[in-house]
Order: C-alpha cells, then structure tokens, then sequence
C-alpha cells in the first residue's frame, strides 16, 4: 500500500482511531470542538454499538460509536460515506434509542439528559443552495425560531466542503476537519499538527503499525470504500447524462427520472456483487424498493 496512513472515512480506519478504549483521547477532543461549555467531555464510556428494540419484534440500531459522558450525555457518532435516502429520518430514528434507555422502572419525572447525534458526512446536503457550510446543527424550534428543547441535537459535518490548507488552520476544529479530510495523503506529521492529541492519533493510524490481521482488514475495508465510491460517483455522471439525452426526447423530467432509475438499478447489482450489504442498506443508497433489490438479489 502506498498510504503511510489509514483513511479516516473507511470503517475500520474511523473505528481504530476513534472507537476503541485506547483512542478515547481522540473522540473526546473532537467531540469537545462541537459542543458547547456547558456539555464539554471530560471522560466517556462506550456502550454497545447495537441498540435492540423494546420487543425482539422491533427494529434494532447499529451505531458506528455509541458513547456516554461522564456528566450523563449521550452521543451517537455515526459516518457515512455516501448519500441515502430517508438520511435525516434515520438519524432522529438512532437517537430515540438513547432516549428511551434513559427511562427508569417505577416512579420517574421523565427528565432527559442531553443527546446528540453527530453525522459525519462525505458529501454535501442538496438544499445547501450554495452554502458551502461544514458544520450544520439542528435542534428543536418554534413558531418563532426559538430552541423549543436543547436536550436533543444533530449536528453534521460536510466535510468535502472543507477546504483550508495547512497555512490557514486555526482552531483545534479546524484541524480535526483537515485530519479527517487528509490524513491518508500525508507522509509526515505537519508542524501545526504536533500537538499530544494528534501525535496520538498519528502513531494510531501508522499503517506498518499493524498486525497481519488488523492489515488485512484494513485493506478490505478500503477496498470496499473505495468501490463505493466508485460506483456511485461513475453512476452519478452516467445517470445525469443518460436522463439527459433521453429527456430530449421524452420530456426533461421523465427522461431523468427513468435514467435515474436504471442506474440506481445499476448501482444496486453492482452493491450486491459487492456483498457485506443487506438488501435495507442497499435500498437506503439507491431508492429502490426492498422488492426491487430482492429480485435483483434472485437474479444474480
């Protein structure tokens, strides 16, 4: 491999620098960079990446890291690699789970602690109009645009729209973004990087580092980035042109809607020969229907 150091944005990279007892220091000055005084992270415990719900009938959640502080908030830190439909609706959806774990048997106020769910995204929001923000926080708001509740927050992170160099980095957030954006093109530690927590971090993501198997699945877990990438970024082009050149013919809005179509139909085999996904989470990225992707899965 060419990298000296993992790419933040697979799986295996993310989780061995931020989701494990000896990386804690990382999630923590990271985590401090987006919230505010007031919830500052001094210590946190991980908690089990998978959340069952009330019944064995309903649905379960899968979290990336899921985290609770020493002062009792809870955080979800999810990334995603690429855009899915329903996004949003899947993120209030995780952050229930921490909600109702709150809940206590017998006599109880009902009174919450704070939680937040943090997206971290590796691409942009479609109704940015031109906006080219990084970080996007939501919480609850009235009538009159006042915050209803501050217990519950989602913050997301458009990465690709970071764009400062080295020479323009401030603050520790400022650094945390360009770490996530670049720390697998880099062949060295930056001088404005030298600080203890990415010292840290550096050491953490030395690939030659490794052991044969923590290698290994290193690799695979690129591999499968990288793939993603790929197909949906080739798709993307392609399905754009192909809806284009049949909208001449057919009306502009039917045209991109049926090119659309076939290339989220292609993206979906593509996925699939990939393997490692369910037929849900293909679904989520493409569009399609579970009927859809299951005949599809019948075909292969």
């Amino acid at each position: 491999m060419k990298e000296k150091y993992i790419n933040l944005f697979t799986d295996f990279g993310f989780k061995k620098v931020f989701g494990e007892e000896a990386s804690k220091i990382h999630l923590i000055s990271f985590l401090n960079t987006l919230l505010p005084e007031k919830h500052q992270i001094q210590e946190l415990q991980f908690n089990q990446n998978e959340s069952q719900g009330a019944s064995i009938l309903d649905r379960k959640a899968i979290f990336d890291i899921s985290c609770v502080s020493e002062s009792g908030e809870y955080f979800i830190v999810e990334l995603q690699k690429a855009k899915q439909n329903f996004f949003k609706d899947r993120s209030v959806f995780y952050a229930t789970f921490p909600i109702q774990q709150q809940a206590e048997r017998g006599d109880w106020n009902f009174k919450l602690a704070a939680v937040y769910t943090i997206g971290i995204l590796d691409f942009v929001f479609d109704e940015e109009d031109g906006q080219h923000k990084v970080v996007h926080q939501v919480q609850l708001k009235n009538q009159h645009n006042r915050v209803f509740y501050d217990k519950l927050t989602f913050i997301y992170l458009t990465l690709p729209n970071f764009t400062k160099t080295l020479d323009e980095l401030e603050t520790l957030q400022d650094k945390w973004f360009y770490v996530f954006r670049h720390l697998h093109t880099l062949d060295d530690i930056p001088p404005r990087l030298r600080e203890k927590v990415f010292l840290s971090l550096f050491e953490k993501a030395q690939i030659a580092r490794f052991e044969p198997q923590e290698r290994l699945a290193y690799e695979s877990s690129l591999k499968y980035y990288r793939d993603l990438k790929n197909v949906i970024d080739t798709a993307r082009g392609e399905g754009w042109q192909e809806g284009k050149e049949e909208g001449l013919d057919e009306g502009r809005k039917e045209g991109l809607q049926e090119g659309q179509h076939k290339k989220s139909l292609e993206i979906a085999r593509n996925l699939l020969t990939m393997g490692n996904m369910t037929d849900e989470q293909i679904a989520q990225i493409t569009g399609l229907s579970l009927d859809e992707i299951s005949d599809l899965r019948s075909a292969q």
